[in-house]
C-alpha cells in the first residue's frame, strides 16, 4: 500500500512539473503572457489577438467576441477574461473602446529650417591668450539668452551687443540643461582684427531634410522625424525660437554602408514652398501646424491609428520619398516590440527587406526619419534611426508616442 501511494504522489509530482513547464514555456502560456493589462481598439473595428489555446469571453454585451476574435458597439471601458481551454480563467484584460482616429499618413520628404531660441554655444576659443567664455564658465552646449538684459535672437545681435560695450564687461544669462544661470563676461580685444570678442563659437539656426509622419486633417496638425533636432557639435537638442516646415526634393542619395551611416539629399531652400511651421523641437519629433492641406496618393482616405498592443514582430511597410519620384512602400520586418509605459523613441526594431530600397539606399540612411510605419491596415509609427553596423536595420517609434508628445 505504501509503495503504491508513493508512485502515486511521484506520477502526480511528474504531472505537476509537466504543467508548471507547460504554463511557463509554451506558446499558450506566452501569448497569454504577452497580453496587455489594457488593449484600445476602436469602435466598429474587429481585432484579432494571440491567445493560443485561450479563449476570451465577457459578461459586457457591448463586446462581441468569438474566440479569439473582439469588437465592440459602443465606446467605454469593460473587463474581458482570458480562458485556458474555454474553461479556466487565468487573466483579466481591460478593454478600452475608442473613437477612430484616422490620419493621413507622411512619407513626403520635408526641410526644415530652425532659429534657435537664444544663440547656441557650440565651442570656446581663446582671444589674446584667454577664452572670456571659458573664464566666465560657459561652455559648449549652454544657450545665452541675453546679454546685459537684451534678448539675444541671432549671432549678429550678440556680436553687435558686444561692439557696442567696447570691451566692458556683461551680464550673460545663459541656460544649461533647462536650468538658467548667469555670470559676468568680459570681452578681449582681437588684435588681428581691432574687434571686441568673447571667445566662443555660436550658432543660431540650422537646415536639414527628414520626412513627414503624419497629418491630422482635424485640426491641421503634424508630427515628423520622430527624434529631436540635434545640434551637431554639441548633441543637444535645439531650443527653437521659430522654424518652417518647407517642401523638399531628393536631389541625391549616398547609400548606407556598415559603419557609415547614409544620406538623403535635398533641395529645398532656394525655391522654398513653406508647408507650415514648427512649434516643438522635442526627443520624439518635431510638431506643428500645415498651412496647406496635405494628401497620401497611396492612402487617400487615410488610415486608422494602430496603438502598440496591436504592433507584432512581422510583415509591415514604411512610406519614404528617396528619389524624385515622389511617396513609395517598402516591406520592412518588425523583429522586435519593446512594451513602453512612458513615451520612447525605440519603440521597436525594423528591418528592411524590400529589394527596391536596399538597392537605391543600402537600407535605412539619414532624411528617411519619420518614415510612417504601416502595419494591418494601421499607422502605427515612424522610423527614427538607423543601426550604424547594419543600415538595413533600424528603431521605429509608435505613433501614439508621436501624439502624446504633440498633445
Amino acid at each position: 500500500m505504501g509503495k503504491r501511494i508513493g508512485w502515486s504522489r511521484k506520477v502526480a509530482g511528474l504531472l505537476l512539473l509537466a504543467m508548471t513547464a507547460w504554463m511557463v514555456f509554451s506558446p499558450t502560456a506566452q501569448a497569454i503572457r504577452a497580453l496587455p493589462r489594457t488593449y484600445r481598439l476602436t469602435l466598429g473595428r474587429e481585432y484579432t489577438l494571440d491567445t493560443g489555446m485561450a479563449v476570451l469571453s465577457s459578461q459586457d454585451e457591448r463586446l462581441n467576441l468569438s474566440q479569439n476574435r473582439l469588437s465592440a458597439s459602443q465606446l467605454g471601458e469593460a473587463e474581458v477574461s482570458i480562458n485556458l481551454f474555454g474553461l479556466f480563467p487565468v487573466k483579466k484584460m481591460q478593454v478600452d473602446v475608442r473613437k477612430e482616429l484616422r490620419l493621413i499618413p507622411g512619407g513626403q520628404a520635408v526641410g526644415v529650417a530652425l532659429a534657435t531660441k537664444g544663440v547656441l554655444v557650440v565651442g570656446v576659443s581663446d582671444v589674446a591668450g584667454e577664452s572670456p567664455a571659458q573664464a566666465a564658465g560657459l561652455r559648449a552646449g549652454d544657450v545665452i539668452e541675453a546679454l546685459d538684459g537684451e534678448a539675444m535672437l541671432s549671432s549678429q545681435q550678440l556680436t553687435d551687443k558686444v561692439a557696442e560695450k567696447g570691451g566692458q564687461s556683461l551680464r550673460v544669462d545663459f541656460l544649461r540643461d533647462g536650468e538658467k544661470r548667469s555670470a559676468l563676461l568680459t570681452p578681449q580685444m582681437d588684435k588681428s582684427t581691432g574687434l571686441w570678442r568673447i571667445g566662443a563659437w555660436v550658432r543660431d539656426s540650422t537646415a536639414g531634410v527628414g520626412t513627414l509622419s503624419y497629418y491630422n486633417p482635424q485640426d491641421q496638425s503634424y508630427g515628423a522625424l520622430g527624434h529631436a533636432i540635434n545640434d551637431g557639435d554639441t548633441g543637444k537638442i535645439l531650443p527653437i525660437r521659430m522654424g518652417s516646415l518647407l517642401k523638399a526634393h531628393i536631389v541625391d542619395v549616398r547609400r548606407g554602408q556598415k559603419g557609415t551611416p547614409g544620406e538623403l539629399r535635398g533641395s529645398f531652400l532656394r525655391d522654398q514652398v513653406i508647408l507650415g511651421d514648427i512649434d516643438e523641437n522635442t526627443a520624439l519629433g518635431i510638431y506643428g501646424n500645415l498651412d496647406q492641406t496635405l494628401s497620401n496618393p497611396l492612402y487617400p482616405g487615410g488610415l486608422p491609428v494602430g496603438y502598440q498592443e496591436m504592433v507584432k514582430p512581422g510583415h509591415a511597410t514604411i512610406l519614404s520619398t528617396v528619389d524624385g519620384n515622389g511617396i513609395r512602400e517598402y516591406d520592412v520586418e518588425i523583429t522586435h516590440v519593446n512594451r513602453q509605459s512612458t513615451p520612447g523613441a525605440k519603440s521597436m526594431v525594423i528591418r528592411v527587406t524590400d529589394p527596391e530600397l536596399i538597392a537605391k539606399t543600402g537600407g535605412i540612411v539619414q532624411g528617411m526619419s519619420g518614415s510612417p510605419i504601416i502595419q494591418n491596415g494601421h499607422i502605427i509609427g515612424a522610423v527614427t534611426h538607423v543601426f550604424v553596423d547594419d543600415p538595413t536595420r533600424g528603431y521605429g517609434i509608435f505613433i501614439e508616442n508621436m501624439l502624446q508628445t504633440a498633445g
